[in-house]
């Protein structure tokens, strides 16, 4: 069976916005640990807009959060981009359920974790976000920031069968010096995980990549939520995860169901675990917590689901005093995606 993963670079415009948004949610929880966030950034050319709802007793210096993750990041010309900020906020009745414990929003979400990875990732997402942090990693003069990566995956075979990347370059690069460096890349991804180099190779197969970032695209947050999580391999929740601090079940719900599925195969009840969790605006307690083990699971179902009821604190409160979700910076979360980074609450 082919199955294929996709990962986008912190230089991708979607994940710039998500960056800003996730750098504005971490810059508010350190300043207050009760604020209050829900921000979405755009941007086109040298245009950043940023819109939502902040009640904190810290207000955002947007525009010196948006110049830092450009510099960071590698866009150049930061200074150059014009920052607009439209904020307003929390609406006062999502904050009455929220101040009672409640979810900040209604949602469904899932967390998943498989034996394949020491990160408990999926086999091709694991490859193909670790090639596009080795690309990072290169720091070579003739890359810019934006990229993309995808690995098509034998599961039968056990071998990868196409490995694409496309990067952005600077003007005077040809395809012939590009070549070595990112079949080196593809290479050493595929030697983290004792894969095959015997795969179809695609280097920016539409030709030359020049311009890039919000200047060959509209950037949005939360639209790249399946680079965010596990490649497309199972099912993903109804909402993105920057942008948003812990109240929102979208982020926190998503955590805690990676930690219990992580917890799941860690313990060998199963080889692959999927779990769901799903909310009411305003009430504490899930509405439905499910589990699917694919046909890999060593003992009944029903006897790992009353495990995961007993065991866990699903409220929103208890999700984020269990994992410290006020101490997290959401910087780290923001590209290359929200799982597998090992210190992490939700990971350990």
């Amino acid at each position: 069976m082919l199955f294929t993963s996709e990962q986008v670079s912190a230089g991708h415009p979607d994940k710039l916005c998500d960056q800003i948004a996730d750098a504005i949610v971490t810059d508010c929880l350190r300043h207050d640990r009760s604020s209050r966030v829900a921000v979405e950034c755009m941007m086109k050319d040298c245009m950043i807009l940023i819109a939502g709802e902040i009640t904190s007793s810290h207000f955002p210096d947007c525009e010196a959060l948006c110049r830092e993750v450009l510099e960071r990041v590698g866009v150049p010309g930061p200074d150059s981009f014009l920052v607009t900020a439209m904020l307003t906020r929390q609406s006062r009745e999502i904050g009455v359920g929220v101040d009672r414990g409640g979810a900040g929003d209604q949602g469904l979400m899932f967390g998943y974790a498989t034996h394949e990875t020491p990160q408990m990732l999926p086999l091709p997402f694991a490859v193909a976000t670790r090639a596009l942090e080795l690309l990072r990693d290169r720091h070579s003069p003739i890359l810019l920031p934006d990229a993309k990566s995808q690995v098509t995956f034998d599961y039968a075979s056990r071998r990868i069968h196409t490995f694409l990347i496309s990067t952005q370059h600077r003007f005077e690069v040809r395809q012939k010096e590009l070549y070595p460096l990112v079949r080196s890349v593809m290479n050493d991804a595929a030697d983290a995980y004792g894969l095959n180099h015997d795969f179809r190779v695609l280097i920016n197969p539409s030709g030359s990549f020049v311009t890039g970032g919000s200047y060959a695209d509209t950037g949005v947050t939360g639209r790249k939520i399946v680079a965010d999580t596990y490649g497309g391999i199972c099912r993903c929740g109804g909402g993105a995860l920057s942008g948003k601090d812990p109240t929102k079940v979208d982020r926190s719900g998503a955590y805690m169901a990676r930690k219990i599925a992580k917890d799941i195969v860690r313990e060998g009840l199963a080889a692959r675990c999927e779990v769901q969790l799903a909310y009411a605006i305003g009430k504490s307690a899930p509405v439905s917590v499910s589990a699917q083990f694919f046909g890999s699971n060593r003992v009944p179902p029903h006897e790992i689901l009353r495990k995961i009821r007993s065991r866990y604190d699903l409220t929103p409160t208890g999700i984020i005093d269990s994992l410290g979700l006020k101490d997290v910076d959401y910087n780290r979360v923001s590209a290359y995606g929200h799982f597998g980074k090992a210190d992490l609450p939700w990971e350990m």
